[in-house]
């Protein structure tokens, strides 16, 4: 369990640092536009995304 879970961060780091490393100016540009939405807009985001996380685990669970 702790493995599969070291590995999860290890591949959400790794995704996660694709976009800055690749194309710098295009993620400051959604970051600026990220900071100018409302909370709840954010949430709502955060909120599809954690769904769609879940999903997919389940999916490749099964």
């Amino acid at each position: 369990m702790s493995e599969a879970l070291l590995l999860g961060l290890a591949l959400m780091l790794v995704f996660e640092g694709i976009m800055p490393f690749t194309s710098p100016t295009a993620w400051k540009t959604t970051m600026r536009r990220l900071s100018e939405m409302t909370d709840w807009q954010i949430r709502l985001i955060g909120f599809c995304t954690l769904v769609g996380g879940m999903l997919l685990a389940l999916l490749a669970r099964t």
